[in-house]
């Protein structure tokens, strides 16, 4: 494998296999996409097995950013969705875990993610710009993931008690 074989692989990777490069809110786009193999991953492994695989996405998107990013000027390209990846697959294993696999369960998560990873509130946006890059991109996505789940769950937990 060349140099130029590897940084086309790289980039492939971390614009979320190609997801990255749709067009118009390519965040939205990576996060989508991601939950083609997320649904697989839970029908055929399970939640605890979508979470696995959440924290071996983000071991793989934090080294092709490492990769990555010292080729590009921006240091946090709208194109490299791995980590909406990452994020949607912890948001999405966390309330599989206690709300089940259906296809309500699915949407949830899709929106939980989005508005956490839009919006970011604090502590997800001080995490968005500490450390190096390569972390940062990463980070931030897999916060957006647990408190967007924390908050999901918060809220079906207080709706049951009412």
């Amino acid at each position: 494998m060349t140099i130029l074989d590897e940084c086309t692989f790289n980039h492939w990777i971390a614009a979320g296999f190609g997801s990255g490069w749709l067009p118009k809110a390519p965040g939205t786009w990576g996060s989508l996409v991601s939950l083609l193999p997320a649904w697989s991953i839970l029908v055929w492994g399970g939640a605890a097995d979508l979470i696995i695989a959440s924290g071996l996405m983000l071991a793989v998107g934090c080294r092709v950013c490492a990769a990555v990013l010292p080729t590009l000027e921006d240091k946090d390209p709208g194109w490299i969705v791995i980590d909406e990846w990452a994020g949607q697959w912890l948001c999405l294993g966390l309330l599989a875990t206690l709300m089940g696999k259906g296809g309500m369960v699915v949407l949830i998560a899709f929106v939980a993610f989005r508005l956490f990873d839009i919006f970011k509130p604090w502590p997800i946006s001080w995490v968005e710009t500490a450390g190096p890059s390569w972390w940062s991109i990463m980070a931030d996505d897999m916060l957006a993931g647990l408190i967007g789940a924390g908050v999901v769950l918060a809220v079906v937990q207080a709706a049951v008690l009412l």
